[in-house]
């Protein structure tokens, strides 16, 4: 047993050995550069020359610089090589590097930087304070290096014949480095483009953005040394990532990797990462944990590019490996079977690119889990990962340039990663792929713009996409794009399915919100259209007022109400807003209900709105609550009618499952979401949270089991906790509870839901215990008289239709 395991680890060293000899990549152009050297360095079979050769390639600009050479005799631990630390280059004024470029295209730009000891008198290199910059792109903004040698490696796409690195100390400082490399890299290294999560579109040519490795992670918990990579890169071990390693287990299987014909070679990821995986132990404890999950510092507000290696590696047939994958709580793949994407080949790679902007505390959670719609709950792996932060319109990659504090200076000191890259024999692939997505993209345009076109020759006479009572709604493009100082991306105050949304100034002074339909959006001219019918027809206090539209030259334009404190969602998670009090909450949840019971009785037939969601209710300066977002509004059946019948349409977690099932939508759909809001205000946490165990990915679910075990105080707010009033906080889970009934028919109406808000308020306000209150509070179709104000317009025949249902289900 012991000669057949010692032969297995020969064959495949040997295996290894002869991969790295037959595929290691050759670059073009390859200037290695040993700072401050007098000779050149051999680091293994690599090359660094000093950088004071002569050389017609390569030169440094300013005269007014050092060498220097490290007082400690301690050896460097550094898994690039010690002898690259022991010298430094120092520079007092702006100095540049000059590259000639053989060869145009992606470059890799690696800095060496270790801040060593010197002797008294000399430097203090820990006290160097710089920036950097080549090609037009912002690298390093005062930067001050770590106490630990660290490698910041960056990709830019050159296109002129010299490459100019320029070092710029900070006032009264210096700049340093240790060691340099400039080395071409395959083109098809990093896409054109990739699948955007939570973002209107694809992020813009990513060919024309500069990017800079910020963690390269391999699973399976082992290190990947740059010997072991055809470009020299370094993999780090997941281990130190993870949310949860107590379920979790390594593997390791690098005979069954099969390179096939079509899938990612040797320069996308090296056989040592795809021959190893980490996977969640279903063995040990098989609902234990629905994902794996790693967490990341990372800078807030830029894009990253995220790249998922997978490799079924285990024992067993890949068309059982079926995931959900997510950054945060966003979904990036959704049922994804491994087996299919490769081509049902066992051990054969395969890779997944997506782009997120990242805003916030600066965290980014990488999830891979099992399918929820599979009850087996099968094993999910993931192999290996790596993280790139692309330029942003400013073309800078350091949060120095942005204004925006890091929350990972010392992490991204001490973690090494590489672009991400891709075969030449991929290329042909990647290149099919960017035309399909080209050609779709110019259809589904196309497709917009022909049925804008009919629309607008139906109108001829205004030119609008509507009737001539929307006349006085319409603005002209010209005001819209003063107003956004032609849509300057400096004043976006946010994004979603239809497009970005500006905050505008018209002529007047008045302070507006602009969502600019985006071409690629989900959502198109019917949704457009849709939204502004309803916007028009109603004015309520707790619904956003339209003030206008426009629809000049393929346009898609909405232009409301500025809401100054945004959303409920980014005051209850994932922002830095101050925390809202318990009676907020309640006031908060009032007017949200105000304004779904008008829409559902201003007038004889209801109006759905289909799409309620903590992120479609707006605050303005007062906290005052108003329900916004009309684009996917349906008009409710009549009074002799069950249900309208129509496709699914709303967000992921709020949606009424018996409307899922049936696509039977009425107005008790509206009710389920709002009690999936409701108990997000309560635990303020997201409705799907795919980081956390099990049992507690859906909010729904989660409330649920500990309403059934007589824990709900476990899923409270912990802000709340001792501070609100428990009979209040009662007669609010009741009310949430019946809304989130699985039966329309046992829910109640949004009346109900408002009246019993309201109790609930009082008894926050009220002396605990009190059985005055208590018993005034109970279930009522007639309205407090505080909320008459707000129905002006309500269809009374609709309110009484309401009742008499209500009272049909208590007689059956």
């Amino acid at each position: 047993m012991e000669f057949r395991k010692f032969r297995l680890l020969i064959w495949v060293m040997f295996t290894m050995c002869l991969i790295k000899c037959s595929f290691q990549f050759d670059p073009i152009d390859n200037y290695l550069l040993d700072c401050g050297s007098p000779t050149n360095s051999s680091i293994r079979d690599r090359v660094f020359l000093a950088d004071t050769s002569d050389s017609d390639h390569h030169f440094l600009s300013n005269p007014e610089q050092e060498s220097v050479n490290t007082s400690n005799s301690q050896p460097i631990s550094s898994t690039y090589g010690s002898s690259l630390y022991t010298t430094a280059r120092i520079v007092n004024k702006t100095s540049n590097y000059t590259f000639s470029i053989n060869q145009h295209g992606r470059h890799f730009i690696r800095l060496y930087f270790f801040p060593f000891p010197l002797d008294a008198g000399a430097y203090n290199l820990t006290t160097a304070r710089f920036s950097v910059s080549a090609h037009g792109f912002t690298l390093l903004k005062n930067f001050q290096p770590d106490n630990t040698p660290v490698v910041k490696e960056f990709s830019i796409n050159i296109t002129s014949d010299e490459l100019t690195l320029t070092f710029t100390p900070s006032p009264n400082s210096f700049a340093f480095l240790n060691a340099l490399e400039v080395i071409s890299h395959p083109n098809e290294l990093i896409p054109i483009t990739a699948r955007a999560v939570e973002l209107p579109h694809t992020h813009p040519n990513l060919m024309t953005q500069a990017l800079q490795t910020v963690a390269r992670v391999n699973m399976g918990n082992q290190t990947v040394s740059p010997d072991n990579d055809t470009l020299w890169r370094l993999w780090n071990p997941d281990g130190t990532f993870m949310k949860h390693n107590n379920l979790v287990r390594f593997v390791s299987n690098i005979s069954a990797v099969n390179y096939t014909s079509g899938s990612p070679a040797f320069d996308i990821a090296p056989l040592s990462v795809y021959g190893t995986a980490t996977k969640l132990d279903t063995e040990s404890d098989p609902g234990a944990l629905l994902n794996n999950t790693w967490s990341f510092n990372v800078d807030p507000g830029f894009s990253y590019l995220v790249r998922f290696h997978f490799c079924d590696i285990i024992e067993r047939p890949p068309s059982e490996l079926i995931l959900n994958i997510y950054l945060n709580s966003m979904s990036v793949a959704k049922d994804l079977k491994l087996g299919d994407q490769m081509s049902n080949i066992w051990g054969a790679p395969f890779y997944l690119d997506a782009i997120t902007k990242l805003n916030g505390n600066g965290i980014l959670n990488v999830s891979v889990g099992t399918s929820l719609a599979f009850g087996a709950y099968p094993e999910s792996i993931l192999n290996g990962l790596e993280i790139l932060k692309i330029s942003n319109s400013n073309g800078n990659l350091d949060e120095g340039g942005t204004g925006v504090n890091s929350s990972n200076s010392n992490s991204n000191s001490k973690i090494l990663v590489i672009v991400v890259v891709s075969s030449g024999g991929l290329c042909v692939l990647i290149l099919l792929c960017c035309v399909f997505f080209v050609i779709t993209r110019r259809n589904r345009r196309k497709r917009n713009e022909e049925y804008l076109s009919a629309n607008v020759h139906k109108t001829n006479d205004e030119n609008t996409l509507f009737s001539r009572s929307k006349i006085g709604y319409r603005f002209p493009l010209g005001a819209v794009l003063e107003a956004t100082d032609k849509f300057s991306e400096s004043l976006v105050i946010g994004i979603g399915g239809f497009g970005k949304v500006y905050k505008g100034i018209l002529s007047d002074g008045t302070i507006v919100a602009v969502k600019r339909g985006a071409p690629q959006s989900l959502q198109g001219v019917s949704e457009f259209q849709t939204e502004v019918e309803m916007l028009s027809q109603f004015r309520h206090r707790h619904l956003v007022s339209l003030i206008g539209y426009c629809d000049e030259k393929n346009e898609l334009i909405i232009i409301y109400e500025y809401m100054e404190n945004g959303t409920l969602k980014n005051h209850l998670y994932g922002s830095d807003l101050p925390k809202l009090k318990w009676k907020q909450r309640l006031e908060i949840s009032i007017g949200s209900a105000r304004g779904l019971h008008y829409l559902h009785t201003s007038s004889h037939l209801a109006i759905i709105h289909r799409d309620v969601k903590s992120a479609n209710i707006l605050l303005d300066e007062n906290m005052m609550a108003k329900v916004a977002d009309f684009g996917l509004s349906k008009t409710g059946p009549a009074v002799d009618q069950t249900h309208v019948s129509t496709a699914v349409k709303g967000s992921f977690g709020y949606l009424d499952p018996e409307y899922m099932t049936r696509q039977q939508l009425t107005e008790k759909s509206d009710v389920y979401s709002f009690g999936v809001v409701m108990f997000e205000i309560l635990c303020g946490r997201p409705v799907i949270d795919p980081s956390r165990p099990r049992g507690m990915v859906s909010l729904v679910e989660w409330v649920n089991e500990m309403r059934k075990r007589g824990e709900l105080e476990k899923v409270f707010d912990p802000f709340l906790v001792g501070k609100m009033k428990m009979e209040s906080v009662k007669k609010y889970v009741e009310i949430g509870e019946k809304c989130i009934a699985e039966q329309g028919v046992d829910r109640p109406t949004m009346g109900d839901v408002l009246w019993n808000l309201e109790c609930a308020l009082q008894l926050e306000g009220s002396v605990v215990n009190s059985p005055k209150v208590e018993n005034d509070c109970v279930s009522s179709n007639v309205f407090s008289e505080g909320s008459v104000g707000d129905f002006a317009g309500v269809s009374m025949s609709r309110v009484f239709s309401e009742m008499v249902k209500g009272e049909e289900r208590e007689m059956r």
